[in-house]
């Protein structure tokens, strides 16, 4: 990768041992093949939980990786799937007696090598079964062949299932938690300003000034159209009322997710948040759960997303459940 501050001889391999280095008591990390695994585990846990993606998208997903969410992660290099045989050897690492689930981004790269791995986990004897996460409305359409991206969501699905998994869910119960949930939950992204290209230097798109893509993806794909910017309510508003508008019927709470893609301030991301909850608020959705920072980042893309989630009653017991990981943050108690 084409970076100032990261080396130019294995710097996924020099990132992950460094986040390993910093979080001894909740990381181990393993070299050959690359992934880590949590140093905690719940005793009720019968379900190793195991996700993975490229990197780039730092916390997604080794930020992730503790007591309450996934019991391993499996890093790519940027913007690429981890090998098979890194999602084989963290499965088989942390498989419990009822087997592995694996979660999943609807993208071609991840969905054939964690199912070539599920196909030599099989053959071990060991039952796996996938979350697929697919998300994005921007890629929702008859014309996209692969269905729609996952992102913002796989955070939401990961923290309920850890929850789900702790309180004793076997695979097959967890497998059809995580798809419902899956269902339940819808994102958009926009960006300004476009990643900077691993590749090369430099942005890896340009973007006329006063513009943005909206329906950007996660690994700096560009969005079907360039738009004018309208100005910050018009915009928070139209991706509010869109996400909003594509959660099953009947919703009445959600989680919600604010998210910024790697080069957004925290400034900037909680006006967001506020505002879009004085909207959901008058549509009458209660927000029942809320992440605001970067989760699922593109790199350093200047741009943000809204991912919301439906909310089940008897999944919420899950949101709340204590998790201790690098990037989740602890849990508030509600007044």
């Amino acid at each position: 990768m084409n970076s100032l501050f990261l080396p130019s001889e294995k710097p996924v391999e020099e990132a992950l041992s460094g986040l390993a280095l910093a979080h001894p008591g909740l990381l181990t990390l393993h070299e050959d093949p690359l992934y880590v695994t949590a140093r905690e585990r719940h005793p009720d846990r019968r379900v190793g939980l195991v996700s993975g993606g490229g990197s780039g998208h730092e916390p997604l997903h080794t930020g992730f990786v503790g007591a309450g969410m996934l019991d391993a992660a499996v890093p790519g290099r940027v913007f690429a799937s981890p090998h098979n045989r890194q999602i084989y050897e963290a499965s088989k690492a942390v498989a419990g007696p009822d087997g592995v689930l694996h979660v999943v981004k609807n993208y071609t790269g991840d969905r054939i090598n964690f199912g070539i791995a599920a196909e030599r986990l099989r053959a071990d004897g060991i039952p796996v079964a996938r979350v697929l996460i697919d998300d994005d409305l921007a890629t929702e359409s008859d014309q996209t062949a692969t269905g729609r991206r996952g992102t913002g969501a796989t955070v939401i699905v990961e923290k309920l299932l850890g929850g789900a998994a702790d309180a004793g869910a076997g695979l097959d119960e967890l497998a059809g938690l995580g798809a419902r949930i899956a269902a339940a939950s819808r994102s958009v992204a926009v960006a300004a300003r476009a990643q900077t290209s691993p590749a090369r230097g430099g942005e890896a798109f340009p973007l006329p000034a006063g513009t943005l893509e909206y329906g950007v993806g996660i690994h700096g794909e560009r969005a079907a159209t360039t738009v004018e910017h309208p100005g910050f309510e018009q915009l928070v508003d139209r991706m509010t009322h869109q996400v909003a508008d594509a959660l099953p019927a009947g919703a009445r709470s959600v989680l919600l997710l604010v998210g910024g893609l790697g080069a957004t301030t925290l400034l900037e991301l909680h006006a967001v948040h506020a505002r879009v909850s004085r909207l959901l608020g008058e549509r009458g959705l209660d927000v029942a759960g809320r992440l605001v920072g970067t989760y699922v980042p593109a790199l350093d893309m200047s741009g943000f997303s809204l991912t919301m989630t439906a909310l089940r009653d008897d999944w919420a017991a899950h949101w709340h459940a204590p998790a201790r990981t690098v990037a989740f943050p602890a849990q508030e108690a509600v007044r």
